[in-house]
C-alpha cells in the first residue's frame, strides 16, 4: 500500500514532513520550487504522481506565500493526476478569523477553506484549530487532530509526582483545561483579561486556588506570549510553586522572546508545527510527526482514528 501513498512538504515544514514520512515508513518526495526574480514561485513535483495518493504537508504560517505555496502544490498535484490530495497543515494560519467579531471584516479561516478546496483538496488533516467549527468551512472531510496525545502523558506523570492544578490563561482556555483536569482529576484555575486593544491586556485576575501548587496551563498557541508570561507572573505571584506551559503552535512573534526570558515562566512546551525562529532555555519542543505518521497510516488503511482524541 505504501507505493500508492507520497508525502511531501513545502518550505515551511520541510523538517516536520521528513520526520512523518519517516514515521510512515517513506522518503519524502522530492518538490523543487523555482523562484522568478520578481518574487514569483513554482512548485514543481520531480517524482510520477499518477494515480497516487499524495500527502502535501505545510503549516500557513506567516508569511502568506506559505499557503500559496500550498495552493500551487495542490493543483500540480490534480494537474498531475494524483488520485487524492490530502493537505496535512499542522498550523491552521488564519484560524483566528473564524467569524465577523466587527464590522466590516473578513472570515478569513472560511476564504482560506474556500481556497484549498478550490485548489482541489480532497481531505485535510490538521492539528488544534483556534476554532473547532471550522472544521464547517469545509465540503470536504477533516481530521482535527490535538495535541493532547502528546502532551496528556507527561501530564498525568506530572500529577503524580506533585501537587498539580490545570490552568487556562484566559477564559477562551477553560473548556480545554477543564477537560484536562475532569480526566486527570486535578483542580482548575483560570486567568480571566481584559484587553483594550489586540495583544495588548490592561487587567488580569486569578479565579481559583493555586498557592504551593505546580501549574499547567494549556492553550492551543503561543502569540507574542503576553497573555502567557503575565498569566504565569501571575500565578507565582498568588503562590505557586512553578508554572508550565504546553502550547501546540509556537507562533511566537514580536517581543514573544523576549516576554518568555523576563518571565518567571518555568517551562514553556510546544510541538514542532512551526519551526522555532530561535532557541530559548525555557522551550521545549516534543513532535508530532509520530502522530501523523500514524494517522496517516490508518487513513491509508481505512482504520480507526478515535482512540487519538484522549481530550478534544
Amino acid at each position: 500500500m505504501s507505493k500508492e501513498v507520497k508525502i511531501f512538504a513545502g518550505r515551511a515544514t520541510q523538517h516536520l514532513g521528513e520526520q512523518i514520512a519517516k514515521e510512515f515508513g517513506i522518503s519524502l518526495g522530492n518538490v523543487i520550487v523555482s523562484e522568478f526574480s520578481d518574487g514569483e514561485f513554482q512548485p514543481s513535483f520531480e517524482e510520477t504522481v499518477r494515480g497516487k495518493d499524495v500527502f502535501i504537508v505545510q503549516s500557513t504560517t506567516p508569511p502568506s506565500e506559505n499557503l500559496m505555496e500550498l495552493l500551487l502544490m495542490v493543483d500540480a498535484a490534480k494537474r498531475a493526476s494524483a488520485r487524492k490530495i490530502v493537505a496535512v497543515i499542522p498550523y491552521f494560519g488564519y484560524a483566528r478569523q473564524d467569524r465577523k467579531d466587527k464590522p466590516r471584516v473578513a472570515i478569513g479561516a472560511k476564504l482560506v477553506a474556500n481556497m484549498l478546496m478550490a485548489a482541489g483538496v480532497d481531505r485535510l488533516m490538521t492539528m488544534d484549530l483556534h476554532a473547532d467549527q471550522i472544521q464547517g468551512f469545509f465540503e470536504v472531510p477533516v481530521d482535527h487532530l490535538y495535541a493532547s496525545t502528546v502532551f496528556f502523558p507527561e501530564i498525568q506523570e506530572m500529577s503524580k509526582e506533585g501537587n498539580v492544578v490545570m490552568a487556562a490563561p484566559d477564559v477562551g482556555g477553560a473548556k480545554r483545561a477543564n477537560s484536562y483536569a475532569k480526566k486527570l482529576n486535578l483542580g482548575l484555575a483560570i486567568c480571566h483579561k481584559q484587553r483594550k486593544k489586540a495583544n495588548v491586556i490592561s487587567e488580569m485576575t486569578v479565579i481559583g486556588d493555586v498557592a504551593d501548587k505546580d501549574v499547567v496551563i494549556v492553550d492551543d498557541m503561543i502569540d507574542t506570549a503576553g497573555t502567557l508570561t503575565r498569566a504565569a507572573d501571575l500565578l507565582i505571584e498568588r503562590g505557586a510553586k512553578s508554572v508550565r506551559a504546553y502550547c501546540t503552535h509556537a507562533v511566537l512573534s514580536g517581543p514573544a522572546y523576549e516576554r518568555l526570558a523576563e518571565s518567571k515562566i518555568t517551562e514553556l512546551i510546544v510541538t514542532d508545527t512551526i519551526p522555532l525562529s530561535k532557541q530559548s532555555d525555557k522551550i521545549r519542543v516534543v513532535s508530532v510527526a509520530a502522530l501523523f505518521g500514524d494517522i496517516i497510516q490508518k487513513m491509508v488503511h481505512n482504520e480507526s482514528i478515535s482512540k487519538h482524541f484522549i481530550i478534544s
